[in-house]
């Protein structure tokens, strides 16, 4: 964390197919080693197949999906006399999205399957139905910050 000035934002460019913010964050967040075509490529063939199953758009499913594993609490750790607490604090919009996009891919990249394109397809599509993995992760987030809501005073 800088002490002298404040990190730069950098500003992303929206993707090609579907001119989206959040869908070029996701194949940001996916790409390994530089690939972005081939982190294309499995997040549009995810999404063909989304469509196919729910029969619905499938930008609106992976937009839900995200919004169904976003956290809204999360606890930090907060030193106070020796003692380190953990402290429920509010998330931020932006690490919000952050987070939801690394469950989704980290859950769907444990997933049993044949190609990342089907696995991250079980994932959106649990995701959008509020079961799977990253839900399962943000429901234990927010029963760490239940369960500390008594250091809530200790919050700076």
């Amino acid at each position: 964390m800088a002490r002298r000035r404040v990190a730069v934002k950098r500003k992303i460019l929206p993707d090609p197919k579907f001119d989206d913010l959040l869908v070029a964050r996701f194949i940001n967040n996916l790409l390994k080693q530089g690939k972005k075509s081939v982190a294309e490529g499995i997040f549009y063939g995810a999404l063909d197949a989304v469509g196919e199953k729910t029969k619905e758009d499938p930008i609106k499913v992976f937009k839900k999906a995200v919004d169904n594993v976003s956290p809204h609490l999360e606890v930090k750790s907060r030193r106070v006399g020796g003692a380190t607490y953990q402290v429920p604090v509010e998330v931020r919009d932006s690490r919000r999205t952050a987070l939801s996009i690394r469950w989704i891919i980290q859950n769907a990249k444990a997933r049993s399957g044949r190609s990342m394109s089907e696995k991250l397809t079980g994932e959106i599509v649990d995701a959008y139905n509020n079961a799977g993995g990253s839900i399962k992760k943000k429901e234990d987030v927010h029963r760490m910050a239940e369960a500390n809501k008594a250091f809530a005073h200790y919050r700076w």
